[in-house]
C-alpha cells in the first residue's frame, strides 16, 4: 500500500516581526536591551518571524486555533471534505493545556467527528513522529486518509516577566538563547492511500529516525533549573511559584552540547546511504530543518568530508523569512516549497529534521507523482 501527501497548508500568526521589533513584543528584561540578541541573530541568520502574542504580550490566537487554521487550509487544498477525514495526528512541544492531549483540542477546533486520534509530544521531530503514525496507519490499511498537523506557540515562554521572576535575576545564556531562535506557526499535510485525481502528489517512500537519548544528556528542556539533570523537576518544588523563582520553568538550551546535533544528523544520513535507502546523486531537493545558518555550514563541511555532499542549489529553506517554528517548520517549509517550485514527476525530495532535545533525527524520502 503506497501512501501519498496530497495536500499541504500552513498558518502564521500576525504580521512578520523584524529583528528590531522583537523586544517590542517580548519585552525588555528588567528594562534593559539584551546584550546577546544581536550575536545570536547574526549566527542564526533569521531576519523575521511571527508571534501569536501582541505588543501587550496578550495571546491573540491559541496554539490549537493555529493548528486548526493550518489543518483547514490543508483540507481546502484537497479533494477530501472534513467529514471524510479518518485520522487526526497532531504534534507540539507545548499545548495550550497540560492535559488533555493536544490532538483532542485540535479535533474540537476542526469539528472532526469519529476519527482516530493521535498526539505526538516532543520538540522539533515530534511532527515527523506524528507523520509516521499516520503513515503506518494508512500503510496497514487501517484508515484511508489522515490529517497531520504540527503547531508551536513558544512566544508565551519568552515574555520578559518570565525571566524577571527568577531569584536574583540570574538569567544565564542557556536560558536566553532560544528567545532569539524560536517563534510561532503551524503546518499541516494530508495523507491518502491514493494519489490526487489531478495535480501532483508526493509518494512517501520511507520515514526513518534515529534517537541518541541513551548517549547524550538533555540539551533542550523546560522543567529543570540551571545545571540540573532531571533529578529535580518543576513538579518537585513546593509550589509552582517556587519552581519559577528557581528558573525551572524557563526554556533552556545547553549550548555546550549543541554541536552534537550536526554530527548525529550526518551520522544518520550516512547510515541511510549505507543501508541503500538514499543515493546522494538521486536527490533533487533537500528540505532540512536546520535551526541556524551556523549549523547549515557545519552540515555542509561534514558531508563534504564524508564524501556525501549534496549541491547547495538543491537545498531549500524558509528559515530566514518564517523563523524557526520547531516541529511545525518542516510542514510549513514543505507547503511553501511546493507552492513556489514547479516540481516534476519522478523528482525526489529528501527531508531531514534534527532535534536537539535529547538528540533525535528524523528523515523522509518523497517522490513526485502526477
Amino acid at each position: 500500500m503506497d501512501v501519498y501527501i496530497n495536500s499541504t497548508g500552513h498558518f502564521l500568526p500576525g504580521e512578520p516581526v523584524s529583528n528590531d521589533q522583537m523586544e517590542d513584543v517580548l519585552g525588555l528584561i528588567d528594562g534593559k536591551k539584551s546584550r546577546l540578541k544581536n550575536k545570536i541573530l547574526k549566527s542564526n541568520g533569521i531576519k523575521q518571524r511571527h508571534y501569536a502574542i501582541n505588543d501587550n504580550q496578550q495571546t491573540e490566537i491559541s496554539n490549537s486555533e493555529m493548528a486548526a487554521n493550518a489543518g483547514q487550509s490543508c483540507i481546502e487544498n484537497s479533494y477530501v471534505s472534513p467529514n471524510q477525514i479518518q485520522m487526526l495526528s497532531c504534534a507540539t512541544s507545548q499545548g495550550d493545556l497540560v492535559l488533555p492531549g493536544f490532538g483532542s483540542m485540535v479535533q474540537a477546533q476542526l469539528n472532526l467527528s469519529e476519527i482516530e486520534l493521535h498526539t505526538s509530544h516532543g520538540i522539533c521531530s515530534s511532527s515527523m513522529m506524528a507523520l509516521k503514525a499516520a503513515y503506518t496507519n494508512i500503510k496497514c490499511d487501517d484508515v484511508d486518509n489522515a490529517l497531520v498537523v504540527a503547531s508551536e506557540l513558544t512566544s508565551r515562554l519568552f515574555k520578559n516577566k518570565r525571566y524577571e521572576q527568577v531569584e536574583n535575576n540570574e538569567v544565564d545564556f542557556n536560558a536566553e538563547f532560544l528567545r532569539w531562535m524560536l517563534s510561532d506557526g503551524a503546518g499541516a499535510v494530508l495523507l491518502e492511500n491514493k494519489p490526487r485525481p489531478t495535480g501532483k502528489s508526493l509518494r512517501i517512500d520511507w520515514i526513518k529516525s534515529f534517537s541518541f537519548a541513551d548517549v547524550y544528556p538533555v540539551c533542550m528542556s523546560v522543567g529543570m533549573e540551571k545545571n540540573e539533570q532531571a533529578d529535580k523537576t518543576w513538579q518537585d518544588y513546593e509550589t509552582y511559584a517556587d519552581a519559577e523563582k528557581a528558573g525551572a520553568l524557563l526554556l533552556r538550551q545547553d549550548v555546550r552540547l549543541l554541536d552534537n546535533i550536526v554530527s548525529v544528523g550526518v551520522q544518520g544520513f550516512l547510515k541511510l546511504i549505507a543501508q541503500g535507502r538514499v543515493k546522494t546523486d538521486n536527490i533533487d531537493h533537500v528540505l532540512c530543518h536546520f535551526s541556524s545558518k551556523y549549523f547549515k555550514s557545519k552540515i555542509f563541511e561534514m558531508l563534504e568530508t564524508a564524501g556525501a555532499s549534496v549541491p547547495d542549489e538543491k537545498w531549500y529553506t524558509n528559515l530566514y523569512e518564517r523563523g524557526n517554528t520547531g516541529c511545525a517548520s518542516i510542514f510549513i517549509m514543505l507547503d511553501e516549497f511546493l507552492k513556489t517550485h514547479d516540481v516534476k514527476p519522478g523528482e525526489t525530495i529528501f527531508c531531514m529534521v534534527p532535534e536537539s532535545g535529547r538528540f533525535n533525527v528524523a528523515y523522509m524520502h518523497l517522490t513526485v507523482e502526477g
